[in-house]
């Protein structure tokens, strides 16, 4: 079974982006030449800040709502102080 990725970008205005993938680069790359995610059309340049790898496409859906659903000072927290934040 192929891997699925969770990614969080950070946008050029500062807004995190969440996602899922099967290839990271790739995707990044979709949402930096504007064929990405809507969200992320009008606030390119991205940059990955975090990306994990997942079992698969549920686990990776489930894991990108849970992180969908805190609110961003909980994202920043995840991201900057060692991912403490169960997931």
């Amino acid at each position: 079974m192929s891997p699925w990725f969770i990614y969080i970008l950070r946008c050029a205005d500062g807004s995190l982006y969440t996602g899922i993938t099967k290839d990271v680069q790739s995707r990044i790359e979709k949402h930096n030449d504007g064929t990405g995610a809507k969200y992320t059309r009008s606030r390119r340049p991205v940059v990955l800040v975090w990306s994990k790898r997942t079992t698969s496409a549920s686990a990776a859906m489930k894991r990108e709502a849970r992180i969908k659903g805190w609110a961003r000072t909980q994202k920043e927290h995840f991201l900057n102080k060692g991912r403490t934040r169960p997931a």
